[in-house]
């Protein structure tokens, strides 16, 4: 493989993947941790990516070690293997995070400059724009990669270095204890749920990888190995600065501020009025790359489920008319459909990519168990939220970081270990004693 094209093609789909993962939630959620962390801010960054990149890298490159997400869900069994992944797809996709990408363009980029905007007007437009980003498989990874990202990344660069330079105001301790600072940023980290969207933007990084030259598993691995890398790096320095730049907002900012009105703040003291136009510019930038990655990821998926009987194009169509119509309820009833089906494939879906990296080490009860225990909790969990008084679920071990599953999902694996390990032990003595 030539070194230069791998070069070329690693920085292209990294650019790709950094812009897929760096949804109009990543713009706004990391100035709010830094304003709260104050003088700890760095704190609050570190735990924060870790939850969040550092777990979507792992899911990255998990779907890479096991050669395509289907393979992770697959040790589950056929029939539950495409149910939560039909789950993932649809949740990530069509039903809430590709809809909220044309309601928070509208919200954040459009209507603070021209108010009146008919909301179905706005989705049709968005969505017509996005099937004809979507509509030809092949270029969605060079359209996102060599022309949406470099114009984000900029918008973003231009803020966060003048923030850099002239900071609004000092950072200062703000009485929030190092632990309280290490939740947030895990908290906040965990609940972005990027690991669902790197099981789905592995289905066309891979395919874009076949359709780049990289057709035996190995190249294609050091391809996206390092264009999964880049990206990495590249989120790591945006949300360092925009974590910052949250921090120097302390004493400027009263601490009740919301998210959105707390980075329009910022930008408008560090740009002035045109920096306004490039915060809409990063905003729409970020939801368009989005949705686009989602857009085929989702068509992809469906298309490969139906044995394209039905092609790619067709389901492109769908999910765009049927994501305009969902767009339209906004913002807030979108989040509050999405909130418990998320809370409960998310716990899942997280232990099998850390179990797929052993493989067929462990027996596929192992695999089902801990699946078993991890929704078992979440499902009890997500009760909670809603009112249910359920005790234990609420004394289990890091429960108030939103991973009480973690236990259960461990003590259900274990046991099918040492079951599969008992039967494998006698299934060799019966056969000693017959030979």
């Amino acid at each position: 493989m030539n070194k230069k094209k791998l070069i070329t093609d690693s920085v292209v789909v990294g650019f790709a993947l950094f812009a897929m993962f760096f949804g109009a939630g990543n713009v706004v959620f990391p100035p709010y941790l830094g304003l709260h962390a104050g003088e700890q801010w760095a704190n609050g960054f570190l735990f924060y990516f870790i939850a969040d990149i550092g777990l979507a890298l792992v899911a990255m490159f998990a779907i890479l070690h096991a050669g395509g997400a289907d393979k992770i869900t697959g040790r589950i069994g056929h029939v539950a293997s495409n149910v939560l992944m039909c789950a993932i797809i649809l949740c990530i996709g069509p039903m809430v995070a590709i809809p909220r990408t044309a309601a928070t363009t509208l919200e954040m980029s459009v209507t603070p400059f021209f108010s009146g905007v008919s909301p179905v007007v706005f989705s049709v437009i968005f969505f017509a724009v996005i099937l004809l980003l979507s509509i030809k498989q092949s270029a969605v990874i060079d359209i996102v990669g060599k022309i949406l990202t470099p114009a984000l990344l900029i918008g973003l660069l231009v803020l966060i270095v003048k923030g850099f330079v002239s900071p609004i105001g000092d950072i200062v301790d703000t009485g929030v204890s190092a632990s309280e600072v290490t939740v947030n940023g895990i908290k906040s980290g965990y609940q972005t749920m990027d690991v669902l969207a790197a099981m789905a933007f592995g289905i066309i990084i891979l395919s874009s990888a076949g359709e780049k030259g990289y057709t035996d598993s190995r190249s294609a691995a050091k391809m996206i190995g390092i264009a999964a890398a880049l990206s990495g790096v590249l989120l790591m320095i945006v949300y360092f600065g925009l974590t910052y730049l949250g921090s120097t907002a302390v004493t400027v900012f009263p601490a009740d501020i919301s998210r959105a009105n707390l980075v329009i703040g910022i930008v408008e003291m560090l740009l002035g009025k045109a920096g306004l136009i490039i915060f809409a510019i990063v905003v729409a930038l970020a939801c368009i790359t989005t949705s686009v990655a989602l857009v085929s990821s989702a068509a992809s998926f469906f298309a490969k489920l139906a044995n394209n009987k039905i092609s790619y194009g067709v389901f492109v169509t769908v999910i765009c008319v049927f994501s305009a119509v969902v767009s339209n309820l906004g913002l807030d009833t979108i989040i509050a459909i999405a909130t418990p089906i998320l809370d409960i494939v998310y716990p899942p879906t997280l232990v099998l990519i850390l179990l797929s990296w052993f493989g067929d080490k462990l027996h596929k009860s192992v695999y089902v168990s801990s699946v078993v225990g991890a929704l078992l909790a979440s499902v009890l969990s997500t009760a909670v939220l809603y009112g249910m008084n359920i005790p234990v679920v609420e004394s289990l071990p890091f429960a108030t970081l939103g991973l009480g599953w973690v236990l259960p999902a461990v003590i259900f694996g274990l046991v099918a270990f040492a079951i599969s390990k008992v039967k494998f032990q006698n299934a060799q003595t019966a056969n000693a004693h017959n030979s």
